[in-house]
């Protein structure tokens, strides 16, 4: 049976030292090995930005695909093999910006696959400039005098487009993290887990400690129904997005399932696997 250790790789991480991803990493790590998965179950796909490397240091399967690609990648890899755990990662740069169409179709369309975010509201492969998660008003190399966008409020985008399994976690508890993880890779359905990871070289406003003071958990909160959207919704509108837990969980078919016309959820298996002949033909076409 595998262990954490052997989801590590022999790559050492080039992220700055105290850097949120570093929790995603360690916490994504032990939570497969938890699930009693081997490397060979598992593929990552991970998109652009410091939060892309994440697939160089988790020993699986691994795709580092181009810049807000990464869902449709994992789409495809699903697809082709139902019988992988797929996990596709990046940042809110990643994922809410030039991938936020790709996001939205994932999340209607509810691909079994496990998309982690981690959200530092800032671009910091680049330096520090104003992302898609920024607060109006955060001041970086890209808005001196202020941001003047509305921050995307992806984890409520994905809630009315139909998302199976929202959850949002901090890299300042590992412990509900993984457990948050454990539940998104095992639920049946498109999961979207959003991380605050702070960056903590280019983001001075949300840093650990603001997290600490802002942060509302659900799991302490008295009668909260994570199978009710509005109480999710609300909740998420009173603490202003900054709330970790899991915030809302349906049960309902998986594209692959309804694409397949299989009634019975069990039985759908839909192979996707050309004959060699056939695909020594396709490549003969190409040439």
């Amino acid at each position: 049976m595998a262990t954490m250790k052997d989801f590590r790789t022999k790559n050492k991480p080039t992220w700055c030292p105290g850097c949120g991803d570093f929790t995603v990493l360690a916490a994504l790590q032990k939570a497969v090995a938890e699930l009693g998965l081997e490397p060979e179950q598992v593929a990552l796909v991970s998109g652009i930005g410091c939060s892309g490397k994440i697939s160089q240091y988790f020993n699986s399967y691994g795709f580092h695909s181009l810049h807000g690609r990464s869902l449709p990648t994992a789409t495809g890899l699903k697809l082709a093999n139902q019988d992988l755990t797929v996990i596709a990662a990046g940042g809110d740069g990643d994922g809410y910006g030039i991938g936020m169409g790709h996001f939205v179709h994932t999340v209607r369309r509810n691909i079994d696959i496990t998309y982690i975010v981690m959200d530092n509201h800032i671009y910091g492969l680049t330096t520090g400039q104003t992302s898609p998660t920024s607060e109006r008003g955060f001041r970086s190399k890209t808005s001196p005098q202020g941001a003047a966008e509305e921050p995307v409020k992806a984890v409520e985008t994905a809630i009315v487009n139909g998302a199976s399994f929202v959850a949002q976690a901090f890299s300042g508890d590992v412990k509900q993290m993984t457990r948050i993880f454990k539940e998104a890779i095992s639920h049946k359905g498109f999961a979207l887990v959003n991380c605050f990871s702070p960056c903590v070289t280019f983001n001075k406003v949300n840093t650990y400690e603001w997290f600490k003071e802002q942060l509302v958990n659900v799991d302490e909160l008295e009668n909260y129904q994570p199978e009710d959207a509005d109480c999710a919704l609300r909740v998420l509108a009173e603490a202003n997005g900054t709330v970790t837990g899991i915030l809302y969980k349906q049960k309902r078919p998986v594209y692959h399932e309804v694409m397949s016309g299989a009634s019975d959820v069990a039985a759908a298996k839909l192979d996707l696997r050309l004959p060699k002949e056939e695909q020594q033909a396709l490549l003969q076409s190409f040439r």
